[in-house]
């Protein structure tokens, strides 16, 4: 996710505006209701990813490691297209999102979802860790909750600011000869910098309750983590490297567990889920 930096200090450095403090989602059973503050317009960012995504595929499939396994692709699309189907639990706008779903074909564990819905997952995560189809939507639902939140966006306000303070401009700045520097910051967030852990709580719970709603066992995610866990005892694959400790998320899931359940039930009734 390190492409076309150069671009999005170009579109980065024309969206600057005034701080805006808002609560991007629904609080939603789980009850996430932290409001956030952006720096940076959701169309700098959701651009910036769309041309980082396109960037991806095309490097990918000029290696031939694009969608080459179809029965995964198959499963990852099948689940993902039932938990996109719950977004506007959380925002309506986000069902009118360009989603893609694509799977890379490499060892790596790692999975993501950048803004406006493009999601990417590596075979490696399928292969070495087997989840069930309730364990891949666990992991799927927290990615897709990393969008719905904007936590990219989040993440590069905050960079912004933070170069806002050090060389004392106003956060209205225009385009800028400075603004083009500090929009280089913003491009290092997006594609380089992970996620905080508050930010991955969130997910979490959102993830779970995406599952919960598309009618998948949500006692799934627990299970999910701990194969994580397993999987990177000590040092981790690098898709951990900032996250919770898989054992914590486990607790925190299975705790959460009991808010979403009713809603799985009623996913299970005749006519419930999509």
């Amino acid at each position: 996710m390190k492409y076309l930096a150069a671009a999005f200090v170009l579109m980065a450095g024309a969206s600057l505006s005034a701080c805006t403090t808002v609560q991007t989602t629904a609080p939603g059973a789980v009850g996430v209701q932290r409001k956030q503050s952006f720096l940076v317009s959701a169309e700098a960012v959701q651009n910036a990813a769309g041309e980082s995504y396109r960037k991806t595929l095309t490097e990918g499939r000029s290696k031939g490691a694009v969608n080459n396994k179809p029965e995964m692709l198959a499963r990852v699309r099948a689940v993902s297209d039932r938990l996109i189907a719950q977004v506007g639990a959380f925002r309506p706008d986000a069902q009118k999102w360009q989603w893609e779903i694509n799977v890379m074909d490499t060892p790596e564990i790692n999975a993501w979802c950048m803004a406006g819905g493009k999601i990417m997952v590596y075979s490696g995560l399928i292969d070495k860790l087997q989840p069930s189809d309730a364990e891949l939507a666990a992991l799927l639902g927290h990615e897709i909750a990393h969008a719905l939140r904007e936590h990219t966006r989040e993440a590069v306000s905050r960079s912004v600011g933070q170069q806002l303070v050090l060389t004392g401009l106003a956060a209205a700045t225009g385009a800028s000869a400075s603004t083009v520097q500090l929009a280089g910051a913003v491009a290092q967030v997006t594609y380089a910098l992970p996620h905080n852990r508050e930010q991955e709580t969130e997910a979490d719970r959102i993830g779970l309750e995406l599952m919960a709603r598309a009618g998948y066992q949500p006692q799934a995610a627990a299970t999910f983590f701990q194969k994580l866990a397993r999987a990177a005892p000590s040092s981790g694959p690098s898709w951990l490297s900032s996250h919770p400790q898989s054992e914590a998320r486990a607790l925190d899931v299975q705790a959460y567990s009991a808010r979403v359940q009713p809603l799985y039930e009623a996913a299970q009734r005749p006519g419930g889920r999509p």
